[in-house]
């Protein structure tokens, strides 16, 4: 995979893309990441990036010239209704507050791409042609509004990259963490829980169970008896519960989103008796 970031500040990308799975990605050929300085495509003794707004209002706009020469001096990033197209190997997206939310789905759907451009926003925002004429998505990484798009950027980067095949070490851990959903490619939407690449428990989109390592005993906190007793029925069950619990205290919306089993919803009205 191939991946571009559009930037006024390309120095700040010079810790992400040194450490942890990025850097082994990179290290190892998985991926190719190019960081691009827009005020190199200015065209005045300023390097000026940015004007006020038609119309009046606060704050600056990243102009459109910039972004579009520099997207344009690859020569290989298909036109936008190219990559508009279901089967496009290749997304342009624009970092912006409004944007659709970032989620697991997402970045499961962008590592399977071949080329990602990442626009990083500034200021009030961007020229709106930018999102109409060269960006094929908008993003955003959460609802709150950051300085610019370089974290955004830099999220998704990470998030993306730990997806592509060989970039995690064991890849099933990608598949049983929080957020990813329960059903994988090759998979019906109906399988069975048993069906699932592990012999204890997934995440199946909800929040990923707690764990536990040495000691056993810290400070008399002791990790819990049925991860040590070797039974994995039990274990998987009580880590199952133990999903539902921390899914239905921190993120009860999640409960809506995933497919509960007979037995998930058993446990949940334990859970809800059990809270009372």
């Amino acid at each position: 995979m191939k991946i571009d970031i559009l930037t006024i500040f390309p120095d700040f990308f010079r810790g992400p893309l040194d450490y942890g799975i990025v850097r082994r990605a990179r290290e190892t050929g998985l991926v190719e990441i190019g960081i691009h300085d827009l005020r190199a495509f200015t065209k005045d003794k300023h390097r000026t990036v940015d004007d006020r707004p038609f119309g009046g209002g606060e704050g600056m706009v990243l102009k459109p010239e910039p972004i579009f020469e520099c997207l344009e001096s690859f020569g290989d990033v298909a036109p936008r209704e190219v990559r508009l197209a279901a089967d496009a190997k290749q997304s342009v997206i624009l970092l912006s507050a409004q944007g659709c939310r970032l989620s697991q789905s997402l970045a499961t759907e962008l590592s399977t791409l071949h080329r990602i451009v990442l626009i990083c926003g500034r200021y009030e925002g961007v020229d709106e042609r930018i999102s109409e004429h060269l960006a094929d998505r908008e993003v955003s990484i959460g609802d709150y509004v950051l300085s610019g798009g370089e974290l955004g950027a830099a999220v998704i980067l990470d998030t993306v990259t730990r997806l592509i095949p060989g970039a995690v070490g064991n890849q099933n851990s990608t598949r049983q963490e929080s957020f990813t959903k329960q059903v994988f490619e090759g998979e019906e939407a109906d399988a069975p829980l048993d069906s699932e690449p592990s012999s204890t428990c997934v995440s199946g989109g909800l929040l990923d169970y707690p764990h536990y390592t040495r000691p056993a005993d810290f400070r008399g906190m002791a990790v819990p008896e049925v991860l040590m007793n070797g039974n994995h029925d039990q274990i998987r069950s009580w880590r199952r519960k133990t999903a539902l619990a921390k899914t239905l205290r921190n993120r009860p919306d999640l409960l809506e989103r995933v497919r509960l089993t007979a037995e998930d919803k058993e446990l949940l009205e334990q859970i809800k008796l059990d809270q009372a």
